[in-house]
């Protein structure tokens, strides 16, 4: 039997930067069928491999202003000298259709969010420890030291908000990391103030004898 959704669920997952969102997120979208990935905007320069409109929206500091004035971002911020921001009419269209989102976003976005969208499932993930964190930044080659010790502190600042989530996964095997999102995913889907029930009601009683 098909349950169907009154609205579409919104997942937000946050973490410190290199706790392994990404990888994460790119497993659980292989694995679960009907979730969506919101693609965020940015002002930051493109890492080898990442291609506009699919990891990133990269838009020049002036475009981004421009839809921060036009309110077209559902949240945004600032972090390192480039602004991030999660584009409004993607998301509102997927939930209005039925469709579950999912999208990564730090912690002050997804403080954002919860305000506007209070019925968003919060997933918080975390490293085993911060120095498997600093060697992953490291790994990545693609910022200097500065920048990671940048990343390190705002890490341990961000680990303080874990109360304010809904779920937490420790990302230390990347397996049971993503089939604990999915699980996730799939007890929303189920929650009964998510579906429509009188539908429901109406196909186990059809034909009662």
């Amino acid at each position: 039997m098909q349950l169907t959704l009154k609205k579409g669920i919104l997942f937000v997952l946050s973490g410190p930067s290199g706790a392994g969102k990404n990888t994460l997120l790119n497993a659980v979208l292989e694995k679960v069928p009907e979730v969506y990935y919101s693609v965020s905007a940015t002002t930051r320069p493109s890492r080898p491999g990442e291609v506009h409109g699919r990891n990133y929206f990269f838009l020049s500091p002036e475009e981004f202003k421009q839809g921060i004035e036009a309110g077209e971002f559902l949240e945004w911020t600032e972090f390192c000298g480039h602004y991030y921001g999660t584009p409004r009419r993607f998301i509102d269209e997927q939930l209005a259709e039925g469709k579950s989102v999912i999208m990564d976003i730090d912690i002050n976005g997804a403080a954002q969010i919860k305000r506007q969208l209070p019925q968003v499932v919060s997933v918080f993930l975390l490293p085993p420890n911060l120095t498997v964190l600093h060697q992953r930044l490291v790994g990545r080659a693609s910022e200097g030291e500065k920048a990671i010790r940048e990343r390190l502190d705002k890490a341990l600042c961000e680990v303080q908000a874990l109360a304010d989530y809904d779920y937490v996964i420790v990302n230390e095997d990347l397996h049971l990391a993503v089939e604990r999102m999915k699980a996730i995913i799939m007890a929303e889907r189920q929650r009964v103030s998510r579906i429509d029930c009188q539908r429901i009601i109406d196909q186990v009683t059809r034909g009662n004898v």
